[in-house]
């Protein structure tokens, strides 16, 4: 049985302050949440929970909950509030990975949402007149890096599926936010003010973001006409409204006509956006069942990687403290990047050898390699079960950090989590409708061979750019036990990876380990964040051979535990975001 937060506070006996306290929390949520973050608290629940990654997007999703709407319905109201609020992030101008479960079936389900690449697309995309490829921001800026936008579709996939709300309720929120503004956060004032330069090359976008000639700060109240105007197509034509129609003609105007740096984008490709539902890849670690988002995401596959290769170690006994702790991560690690960046890329182009990658025996022979004391002097990708007379070359991408990530656990027993994104800060920089369009194309390799061998991850018309987003659902006996993801670029794979070991192995609880110092290693060099505990593994991991930078680490956690007895969310403290529950 589940109680109301003030019936259990009475049930349990609380003294009168605690009780006190309770219902003071129940009257101010966002308060009692706030306060749990800056105390290393998780925020617990018995019903139902959203934690996302701003303190409207959250309060957007509560308050459908509350009202009998499912995870999917909660979806859709954060996501078109995180679109407003914090725009540098996600929007309706970008892609995302869902992961489902059904509380009533059990099943899960994962949802492709990702950005396609043109059909006028090739693979020179990214390369100068020599062939030579461009540099990151040359290509980033502009029309040239914009894919296909795959974020509304998604909404309204899930919402045919899941959805119980009257969908163009759940756009209210964002609507009235829009019109009647909403303060400017302190982060994106300060991501504002950072990229201002960037930020200046496209009229529409220096009119809103730095209105006057100066850039957005903190408090300010901003008003966003247009995408109001959007979603009320949104609300009443779906997402056909989106993908054909006059939305979809200003996308396309945007992207040609970006003049410094125009792009290929045309009507047609928006036409024919399809979302996907793929097979989820699930990897046993221990006694739980890790799931999420197979290709073209190597978040899952390289998680079930790192995490398989760890599994003959007792990394319980060995601990968050232990140096060694680390040397076997951050090795599994680096070996799990080596096998992606040599297979992994949208498997309706490229055969990605999935199960061998996740194969018991496989992932038992690279682990021989984690067998001594100091870190591997060096890594290849290995030779995975599958055909072997289809070679690819490795291809390097640079992913930033930007992204954002909702995890929602409804009262039916339903759990989702989903990571959306734009790419880098801000996307490409040029908006449409009242929301800013991705850059996501930078997420292929710009080199379309290496030795006159194929790279995996190439530009190619209509494919699907390689991602390392991770939304995650971790199960146990059938059921699921944790709902977790992160934004972050390529170091989102670290990020997830190691909240679950410090959860499931180090028995930390869900804002412990989401808050806990970050260690990673992707290429070779060891990051540690700036300013935590994490810094204590300089010296030793020096000492075994590792190269060691020290800066910070912009994770944005959010977990749900779910457990017999209700749940824990967790939302990182390096991000504004809230975990609101009942």
């Amino acid at each position: 049985m589940r109680f109301p937060v003030l019936a259990l506070a009475a049930f349990c006996g609380l003294t009168s302050v605690a009780a006190a306290q309770q219902a003071a929390d129940a009257v101010a949520p966002e308060a009692a949440s706030a306060r749990a973050k800056a105390e290393a608290r998780p925020v617990l629940a018995q019903d139902w929970m959203v934690v996302a990654a701003h303190p409207l997007a959250s309060r957007a999703g509560a308050d459908v909950l509350a009202a009998g709407g499912t995870a999917a319905d909660a979806m859709v109201a954060v996501q078109a509030v995180l679109g407003l609020v914090e725009p540098q992030s996600s929007g309706l101008g970008g892609g995302a990975f869902l992961l489902w479960h059904d509380g009533e079936t059990g099943a899960i389900t994962t949802l492709d949402g990702r950005e396609t690449a043109p059909l006028a697309a090739t693979p020179r995309l990214f390369q100068d007149s020599a062939g030579a490829p461009l540099a990151f921001f040359e290509a980033v800026v502009g029309g040239r890096s914009v894919g296909t936008p795959g974020t509304p579709a998604l909404m309204a996939d899930a919402h045919r599926r899941w959805g119980r709300s009257d969908w163009a309720l759940l756009l209210d929120p964002a609507i009235r936010l829009a019109e009647a503004g909403f303060a400017v956060s302190p982060r994106l004032a300060t991501l504002v003010a950072g990229d201002a330069e960037r930020l200046a090359l496209h009229p529409d976008t220096a009119a809103y973001f730095l209105p006057g000639g100066k850039p957005l700060a903190e408090g300010d109240t901003l008003h966003n006409p247009a995408y109001a105007a959007t979603l009320r197509v949104l609300a009443t034509q779906g997402a056909d409204g989106f993908y054909t129609g006059p939305v979809a003609d200003s996308i396309v105007t945007a992207v040609q006509g970006a003049a410094d740096n125009p792009g290929v984008l045309d009507k047609v490709d928006l036409a024919i956006y399809r979302v996907k539902e793929r097979e989820a890849v699930c990897a046993p670690y221990r006694v739980w069942q890790v799931c999420g988002m197979g290709p073209p995401s190597s978040g899952a596959l390289a998680v079930g990687q790192i995490l398989g290769l760890l599994q003959g170690h007792d990394l319980t006994a060995l601990g968050p403290d232990n140096p060694e702790s680390w040397r076997l991560i951050g090795d599994a690690s680096r070996l799990a990047f080596a096998d992606r960046g040599r297979y992994v890329a949208d498997t309706d182009f490229v055969p990605v050898p999935v199960q061998g990658m996740l194969d018991p025996s496989y992932l038992q022979g690279r682990a021989a390699l984690l067998l001594g004391d100091d870190a591997l002097p060096e890594v290849s990708p290995g030779t995975p079960a599958f055909d072997h007379t289809l070679l690819w070359a490795d291809g390097p991408t640079l992913e930033q950090p930007a992204t954002t990530h909702i995890s929602i656990v409804d009262s039916y027993g339903n759990v989702l989590s989903m990571t959306s994104t734009i790419e880098n800060a801000f996307g490409s920089r040029v908006m449409a409708g009242g929301f800013l369009l991705n850059n996501e194309l930078t997420d292929f390799s710009f080199r379309s061979h290496d030795g006159g061998v194929p790279i995996a991850n190439r530009v190619e018309p209509g494919k699907r750019p390689r991602s390392s987003m991770a939304p995650t659902i971790v199960y146990r006996d059938g059921a699921p036990v944790l709902a977790i993801g992160s934004p972050g670029g390529s170091s989102i794979i670290g990020y997830v990876t190691q909240a679950l070991i410090a959860h499931l192995d180090w028995g930390l609880d869900v804002q412990q380990a989401v808050g806990m110092g970050h260690a990673l290693n992707r290429f070779g060099v060891y990051d540690l964040e700036e300013g935590t505990s994490a810094e204590a593994l300089a010296a030793p991991l020096q000492a075994m051979g590792y190269e060691v930078k020290i800066g910070p680490q912009t994770s944005g956690l959010h977990a749900i535990a779910i457990g017999a007895d209700g749940l824990q969310g967790g939302a990182d403290p390096r991000r504004e975001g809230l975990a609101l529950g009942n």
